[in-house]
């Protein structure tokens, strides 16, 4: 008999999930190994259970198609995050079920591609005798042990090019735009796309922001002869002794879901400043649509050391990124720490020297 593998993505999407699994199954195929895919991420290791076989001659197209043939969720019977990243026990009989079910199968490992939460979850069941290894999946880039995780360039790519649009309308106009991006913890899409689109102000969770600073901001641009401005705000940052600003009524067995703060700030600068405010919020944009380029050949990378990690059996190791090589690292060393934006780095420093605001 064939030896096979399955593969499976939690958490959110973003581009290039499939790419992932594009090259996992290409590459375990290379090594003589079958390999099925779950559905609905950790849902479809337990019963009624879910998965389907992986052919190497589907894959081909999937490098530059977004979301993922697997399906994946963020909540449900396995959820480790809720609240604000507040982390939750799985119950032991959702583990033993679904390491019973891997075994029904004849599986000789499990690749879970995923964020914080997801790889979390793939921790506790490596606790419970599941080989595996994990792939870091997150636009957000806030997954330590890794210089950048699959999903982050395509997101700030949108986000700069949602700023080159508004700057014509904003200056055609002579308005503020506010332009809230995802991030939930952490502002790198925010920083990244500021200063890559040229924003005036940027918000982001690391840095608490005040009104008066932000509204400084803009006047100053306004003794300058620029008429307009461009704050680009992370959908977790916060005013200087305010909670996060959350969209929706609190659920159970999921975590917080961060946003409105753009609307926030676009209604209190224009309320200071008097100047005509618009507010745009990305939202799920910056999750589908195809990979760019760096994020396809990260995912391609990723996927195939995976299968060599199986081969190795090196087990509870996630692959990471440390340039110019792929590293294999401890999913304990990556899981339950939050990578923030430096403020002494490079980024922040960068932007400062330009004359960008951080509102602080």
């Amino acid at each position: 008999m064939r030896e096979c593998i399955g593969i499976l993505t939690g958490g959110g999407d973003c581009p290039g999930l499939n790419a992932v699994i594009r090259a996992v199954v290409k590459s375990a195929t290379k090594r003589g190994w079958d390999t099925i895919g779950f559905l609905g991420g950790y849902e479809g290791l337990l019963e009624p259970m879910r998965h389907r076989p992986l052919d190497y001659r589907e894959m081909d197209a999937l490098l530059f198609v977004g979301g993922t043939i697997l399906g994946t969720s963020n909540k449900g019977r396995f959820a480790a995050k809720t609240g604000h990243g507040q982390v939750q026990q799985i119950p032991e009989e959702i583990l033993k079920e679904a390491k019973a079910n891997f075994h029904k199968l004849g599986l000789r490992a499990l690749v879970t591609v995923g964020g914080d939460g997801s790889l979390t979850i793939a921790q506790r069941l490596f606790e419970h005798g599941v080989p595996l290894v994990g792939v870091p999946k997150t636009i957000d880039n806030d997954l330590e042990a890794t210089a950048i995780t699959f999903g982050f360039d395509s997101a700030v790519a949108c986000a700069t090019d949602a700023l080159d649009r508004l700057r014509t309308t904003a200056q055609s106009h002579e308005r503020v735009i506010v332009l809230e991006v995802m991030g939930r913890y952490a502002g790198w899409i925010a920083a990244h796309a500021g200063i890559a689109g040229g924003g005036d102000v940027i918000l982001i969770p690391e840095i608490p922001f005040r009104y008066e600073s932000v509204c400084a901001r803009i006047a100053q641009r306004e003794r300058e002869g620029k008429r307009f401005t461009l704050i680009v705000v992370a959908e977790g940052a916060r005013e200087r002794g305010k909670d996060f600003v959350t969209s929706g009524p609190e659920e159970k067995q999921r975590e917080a879901r961060l946003g409105g703060i753009g609307a926030v700030v676009a209604d209190e600068v224009q309320k200071r400043t008097g100047k005509e405010t618009r507010v745009c919020v990305l939202g799920h944009l910056q999750r589908g649509g195809a990979p760019t380029t760096f994020d396809r050949l990260l995912c391609t990378r990723f996927g195939a050391r995976a299968v060599q990690l199986i081969a190795e059996e090196k087990y509870g190791y996630m692959v990471a990124l440390r340039p110019p090589d792929t590293v294999a690292v401890k999913l304990t060393e990556a899981i339950g720490r939050l990578r923030t934006v430096p403020l002494e780095g490079d980024i922040v420093q960068t932007a400062r020297a330009l004359g960008i605001s951080f509102g602080d």
